[in-house]
């Protein structure tokens, strides 16, 4: 097995920027929904309930700062969008903890499971793609830890998915049928909660290793959602 891809997404619900490599630590990957969008309460705002934010393409660029297709996070312009996606009174805020998270700071999924459901792998957001993995492998390894390049990460269950799967990445469009069918065929979940439970670097094409146990893993920081 191999680490195939690695996501972050700078802005919550927006779209992903594909890595080549990483520095994983507490927080999962550096960057990785730094910023949210919140409205006049300061409630999270995502895609769940407002699917036009997947339009955006947020990146970092050299000095860590993040563009929304390719402006700065602070442009009026920006602002503006964010608004007619998500709403009057709807902004950007910097995140400042966990609370960026719904549930662990990395989800890690498997080619052998998406190709078994057989939709766009994006559909699902995560940090981690494992390629070569057999079919639906991953549902045994509730947990278990993966050893991938200097990195030991931790995997604590398998996630319950959501309405965000029915959006099409890149049409916006929505396709129910993603979500009956994890739902009827996989119980509702698919990939894995998970956190970095030995800190360190990871770069895409990594061997990945199952480990049964890993003495001295750091604890998990837990999302907004987390019980």
């Amino acid at each position: 097995m191999r680490l195939a891809e690695l996501w972050r997404y700078p802005i919550k619900s927006m779209a992903g920027e594909p890595l080549a490599e990483a520095e994983l630590g507490a927080l999962g990957v550096p960057g990785d929904r730094g910023l949210y969008v919140v409205d006049r309460r300061g409630r999270v705002m995502t895609a769940r309930t407002r699917p036009a934010l997947l339009a955006f393409h947020p990146t970092l660029d050299a000095a860590g700062q993040v563009l929304v297709d390719g402006l700065p996070w602070r442009d009026e312009v920006v602002a503006r969008r964010v608004r007619e996606a998500a709403g009057d009174g709807t902004r950007l805020v910097e995140a400042q903890g966990a609370e960026r998270f719904d549930i662990l700071p990395l989800l890690v999924a498997t080619d052998g499971a998406i190709a078994t459901l057989g939709f766009d792998r994006r559909r699902f957001r995560p940090n981690l793609l494992i390629g070569g993995v057999a079919g639906t492998t991953e549902r045994s390894w509730e947990g278990k830890f993966l050893r991938i390049g200097a990195a030991v990460v931790g995997l604590a269950d398998l996630r319950q998915r959501c309405i965000m799967t029915t959006w099409d990445p890149d049409t916006g469009r929505q396709d129910t049928s993603v979500l009956r069918t994890i739902q009827h065929e996989f119980s509702g979940s698919l990939a894995l909660n998970a956190w970095t439970a030995q800190p360190g670097r990871v770069a895409v094409g990594d061997a990945v290793e199952v480990l049964d146990r890993f003495d001295g893993a750091m604890a998990p920081v837990p999302g907004r959602l987390a019980t």
